[in-house]
């Protein structure tokens, strides 16, 4: 008998009397990641963590394989192909980062009916069977308005720039900050565009855009446009507005260089890049038997005037100030959830 073994059937006669429910072994799962995009540095910096946590958990014999796939393109008939291979190809879990809340069911569907464990994060899935790890992404648009009304009292105009188009996550921040606007009526959506949560494309957006726009008090976004925001501003030699930031590494450095400078003030709010490790620690623990909350909540990070030094020196260059999940995290969020 192997020392692995030996333990196994030590921990067994020790539990035998005790009235708890006996766990599998993931030791031989597979699991995938079914991701359907990666533009942006929050995309690259999610990868960065999954390969990261995974190929640890690999290396420690947690699972077999936590293998990473990503689309070619940001299309739901693709990513859905995708899932249907991976069916094939036996995984035992399959981590999605969706195109569509909706337009994936299907495959989910195919990939529960055989038995395979689905987790979504961030791009969720509404597919009953599937389990989801989301932000309240509505709040975190909201809480960009209510931040603005405080710094700004009188209200403004605002530029709105947006995510993905027809992605869940677009959808749901884009309506917490109309509810924001809502809420505090001094404010008025004046421009409306599309960044794909990338600074060059925002950059260009808002350049197309900015002709057509009257003043701007301030900027709501989705995160990773927030500098190229800024650089359309000021290449079109307008004021500055309130960027809200997106904690990419690129807008705190620019949010640093204009505070010590002229004592330039705004916030910074995302989802962690590293959910995409909660969601591996989650199907694992799934595979292990644990009961698992379908819907589980973590909070967004937010960076403020006061952290932003600390949160700057602590993400890499062109990356995203981050938080990586492990095991004992995972559980902590599983256990919170009941």
């Amino acid at each position: 008998m192997d020392f692995r073994k030996m333990l196994l059937a030590s921990a067994a006669l020790a539990c035998a009397a005790m009235p708890i429910q006996a766990m599998a072994d993931t030791a031989a799962k597979k699991i995938a990641l079914s991701n359907n995009y990666a533009g942006n540095s929050w995309r690259q910096a999610m990868l960065t963590s999954w390969e990261k946590v995974t190929g640890e958990a690999v290396k420690a014999g947690v699972v077999a394989a936590a293998d990473p796939f990503t689309t070619a393109e940001n299309q739901a008939t693709e990513q859905a192909a995708q899932i249907q291979n991976m069916i094939l190809q036996g995984y035992d879990a399959i981590v999605i980062n969706a195109a569509s809340p909706t337009a994936l069911n299907g495959a989910v569907k195919e990939a529960c009916d055989a038995g395979i464990t689905v987790v979504s994060f961030d791009g969720i899935v509404t597919e009953p069977c599937a389990w989801r790890i989301a932000v309240d992404f509505k709040e975190m648009g909201r809480s960009q308005v209510e931040y603005l009304s405080k710094k700004i009292p009188a209200g403004g105009n605002l530029l709105e720039i947006r995510g993905l188009a027809g992605v869940f996550v677009d959808d749901e921040i884009s309506a917490g900050i109309h509810a924001g606007v809502a809420q505090f009526p001094q404010f008025k959506i004046v421009g409306s565009v599309h960044g794909d949560w990338a600074q060059d494309v925002a950059q260009k957006a808002v350049a197309g855009i900015l002709p057509s726009l009257p003043e701007v008090a301030a900027v709501v976004t989705q995160g990773g446009d927030g500098y190229g925001a800024a650089e359309a501003f000021a290449a079109a030699k307008r004021p500055i507005p309130t960027i809200v930031m997106g904690n990419r590494q690129d807008e705190l450095k620019w949010w640093k260089e204009q505070k010590d400078a002229n004592g330039y003030e705004t916030m910074s709010v995302s989802i962690a890049p590293g959910v995409s490790t909660l969601a591996f620690w989650v199907a694992q623990q799934i595979l292990d038997g644990k009961e698992v909350k379908k819907d589980l909540v973590v909070p967004f990070l937010s960076i403020s005037q006061d952290t932003l030094e600390t949160n700057l020196a602590s993400t890499q260059e062109g990356g995203v100030a981050n938080v990586e999940y492990s095991q004992a995290d995972a559980q902590k969020v599983i256990a919170e959830a009941k």
